[in-house]
């Protein structure tokens, strides 16, 4: 397995199959452009087998830390630790980067998610609710 920062939209539609949705072109483009935003592509013979992403948030009186977007691993590639690693990677990089920390929201009840952040090194707070706005 590597693991390489993607740089190009060409990289992010080839790993398509990854995403939630069909990858946009222009949020795409935007979203690699963008200081502070990171998305590490796992490859394994030389093909997309995952993914995670990292957006680093600012505020005035804490500095700078991670938030994980997202981290999608394709269903043929699960349960061999490409998840854990790269987590692991984007924990590195946040720390290269500076960040105070690293977080990320689970759904209540993702037992697999749970589980591999906790193997990469992730610990439960217990203090989070996480609230949203949909605009769609």
């Amino acid at each position: 397995m590597e693991i390489r920062r993607a740089t190009t939209v060409t990289e992010l539609m080839a790993a398509g199959h990854l995403f939630d949705r069909p990858v946009r072109p222009e949020a795409a483009e935007r979203f690699l452009a963008a200081a502070g935003h990171h998305l590490l592509l796992a490859y394994v013979a030389g093909e997309p087998a995952g993914f995670v992403s990292g957006v680093e948030t600012v505020h005035p009186d804490k500095g700078t830390e991670m938030f994980l977007y997202e981290l999608g691993v394709a269903e043929a590639h699960r349960r061999r630790g490409i998840g854990r690693a790269l987590v692991e990677r984007l924990t590195e990089l946040a720390r290269e980067r500076g960040c105070y920390g690293q977080w990320v929201p689970v759904d209540t009840g993702d037992d697999v998610a749970v589980a591999t952040y906790r193997s990469a090194g992730g610990g439960e707070d217990g203090s989070c609710t996480v609230m949203t706005w949909d605009f769609t």
